[in-house]
């Protein structure tokens, strides 16, 4: 498979590579360094990035329909009002502090019916707003059969690392976009899957390089 050099492509050509082949459509995005770490000496993605992941960062959040992102990761990385809908997953059904105040309808829950505080986030969010899918957890394949029936149909997820591995273990996701920065930072970090053991093959799409970063395509 060829490596195409990322400065060679332009926004279009990109739109291009991303495209999805088929909808409904979920893609997960992640990042980590050679040695596997998911996050930077801060605790957060953000600090590992470099331009070229924003780059395709950039190009999936254009592309998708709205955004599937766990809670944790959502207050831990700062998640503000996006110019997607955010879709936040929690079991407490609780609003990350950064989104609370945000546009009615840019920010849909999903949660399950036995959330503590499901009655406070339908106050909060409106509750055309709050999908309950599951008694104690969320059931990620209705979760992404009710987002099509609302016409969001090509999803981009953006972890963390617990939630792509329930996304891989129910056979939710299509796709893994996977940037490898070229560092290394041993130490104790979180990789892009937490959780109990999945074996999931995975079959290369394309690859991309720009000054030793590779963002991989991978399909499920």
């Amino acid at each position: 498979m060829e490596l195409r050099q990322l400065s060679d492509l332009s926004d279009a050509d990109l739109d291009e590579v991303y495209a999805a082949p088929s909808l409904p459509w979920l893609r997960v995005n992640m990042i980590s360094t050679v040695d596997g770490a998911a996050t930077g000496p801060d605790g957060r993605s953000g600090g590992i990035n470099n331009e070229a992941d924003k780059r395709v960062f950039d190009t999936l959040r254009r592309l998708c329909d709205a955004i599937v992102v766990g809670a944790g990761t959502a207050r831990d990385e700062g998640y503000r009002e996006a110019s997607k809908p955010l879709v936040v997953l929690s079991r407490r059904g609780q609003v990350p502090d950064r989104l609370r105040d945000a546009t009615p309808g840019s920010v849909l829950m999903a949660t399950c019916a036995g959330a503590e505080l499901l009655d406070e986030t339908r106050a909060l969010l409106g509750a055309e707003h709050v999908l309950v899918l599951g008694q104690q957890r969320v059931d990620l394949g209705r979760l992404k059969q009710t987002l099509a029936e609302r016409g969001l149909t090509h999803l981009l997820g953006e972890g963390g690392p617990h939630l792509l591995r329930d996304l891989l273990a129910e056979g939710v996701t299509d796709e893994l976009d996977w940037t490898v920065v070229p560092r290394l930072l041993a130490g104790e970090h979180a990789r892009i899957t937490s959780g109990p053991p999945v074996d999931v093959p995975l079959r290369l799409g394309s690859v991309l390089e720009a000054d030793g970063t590779l963002l991989g395509r991978w399909y499920v």
